[in-house]
């Protein structure tokens, strides 16, 4: 799949700023950039050296830049890698790649630096894949998360995984060469041992996707509630800003408004709903069946209520009807610098449902909101410290290495031969390959870097 072509395209992000840098890759990168640069001869310059001078076309001065050198193995790809820092005007920047085209180079694909520095061995395929996840972190979190598996923290467990699997499975086949003789190389009992000490590693791993996928995409939120309990007003409380439009007209809100907090290096996806009552006319109808379709894809949902001006038997109805298993509940009584204590008394919320009253109006409570929404959601669960899983890709992958590990224990229960346990073994084996990229596809890798940006 790695080609001799030199690739070039512009890394910064289009449109116009104070420089752009682009960046070619592969064997002629630095000769045909000397081709064009008007200063030091480049072909004789160390790598990781900058270089200032003019790139020419003929006798014609494109523009005034930095070039930075990078000669392989020394590199992002482990190609030679040139960068060209000049202005940011689109005109000088689509000159300069048209130019280096001229003189030999080729248009990079989509990833197509980050493909050539896996097949070159400088990243496996699940760093390759965080270069990607660290480029559209938004949150403290998601940066983490990205940056742990960029250094390699997800692939290192996964290696010492293989590894042991790797010796088990050559001791198996070389049962396999003495099969006449009927004899065991490996010891069945600590290969049982292995895969259960693998499947609890697996089982954490797994588990992990369901906050490592909201830490990557964010958690949706929903704020569902009857008309006119403050829904709005306490999105513009938490946001701190006269984000939706607030009335005491009932049903304000029509369609559903999202905006993104951050609590704690966390991104919360705020859906401001509209009430839940029965509609009156054709788009609040619309409206209604927006917010039942937001609630039910939402991680935590936000049940507000006005305690002054609803009774506990319609609380107790609203949440039978909105509360669904998997979905975290918080219920929220507003308007709490009314009158509101007689008759929270009589609300005798479910034990799995949380519960805070507010003044979204005043402002009382918001920030002990906010850190009730941040528990419920994330809770201790990054204090941890361990590996996350945040791609959907490897989560697969890591539930086909359980089955195929459960099938070799259950090979070793009720005993089959050697080639069984094998072939097993191998399939578990192929699984965590693809997570890493030691097992890969033209496919695979096409499916993965087609979704990167040019340019990197």
């Amino acid at each position: 799949m790695i080609t001799n072509e030199t690739i070039v395209a512009l890394s910064t992000p289009p449109g116009l700023g104070a420089i752009g840098v682009i960046r070619l890759s592969g064997k002629d990168a630095i000769a045909i950039t000397n081709s064009v640069f008007s200063g030091k001869n480049l072909l004789a310059q160390a790598s990781h050296t900058i270089h200032f001078g003019l790139i020419k076309d003929g006798d014609i001065v494109i523009d005034e830049v930095l070039v930075s050198l990078f000669v392989a193995p020394k590199s992002y790809t482990k190609e030679n890698v040139v960068e060209i820092s000049c202005h940011g005007s689109n005109y000088i920047i689509q000159q300069i790649i048209n130019l280096l085209i001229r003189k030999g180079a080729s248009a990079a694909k989509p990833g197509e630096f980050t493909l050539r520095a896996f097949l070159n061995g400088g990243l496996d395929l699940s760093q390759a894949e965080a270069v990607a996840d660290l480029i559209s972190s938004d949150s403290a979190a998601a940066h983490s998360v990205a940056m742990n598996q960029l250094r390699g923290g997800f692939s290192t467990e996964l290696n010492v995984l293989r590894e042991q699997l790797i010796h088990f499975a050559s001791m198996i086949e070389l049962e396999l060469d003495f099969a006449e003789e009927d004899v065991e190389f490996a010891n069945r009992g600590q290969l049982q041992e292995l895969i259960n000490k693998i499947t609890l590693v697996l089982n954490k791993l797994i588990r992990s996707f369901e906050l490592g996928n909201v830490i990557k995409m964010g958690i949706n939120t929903v704020i569902a509630g009857r008309p006119n309990a403050g829904k709005s007003t306490l999105l513009n409380a938490l946001l701190n800003e006269d984000r939706a439009i607030v009335s005491e007209i009932a049903g304000t809100t029509r369609d559903t408004i999202e905006e993104v907090l951050n609590i704690n290096g966390i991104n919360f996806r705020l859906i401001d709903t509209a009430g839940i009552r029965e509609a009156t006319d054709a788009i609040e109808v619309i409206g209604v069946e927006k917010t039942m379709q937001k609630i039910s894809q939402s991680a935590v949902l936000v049940y507000l209520f006005d305690v002054v001006n609803i009774s506990a038997t319609e609380v107790r109805d609203d949440i039978l009807s909105l509360h669904k298993p998997g979905i975290a509940f918080i219920a929220v009584a507003n308007k709490m610098d009314l009158s509101y204590s007689d008759r929270l008394k009589e609300l005798k919320l479910p034990s799995d449902i949380s519960f805070i009253s507010i003044s979204a109006k005043e402002h009382q409570n918001i920030e002990d909101f906010k850190q009730l929404l941040y528990e419920i959601a994330v809770g201790d669960k990054l204090s941890d410290n361990h590996t996350m899983v945040t791609n959907i890709r490897h989560v697969e992958a890591l539930e086909k290495t359980r089955a195929a590990l459960n099938n070799v224990a259950e090979g070793l229960r009720n005993p089959v031969t050697s080639d069984f346990l094998a072939m097993d073994i191998k399939q578990a084996l192929h699984y965590l390959g693809l997570i890493t990229g030691v097992v890969s596809t033209d496919d695979l890798l096409e499916n993965i870097f087609s979704k990167f940006c040019i340019g990197k």
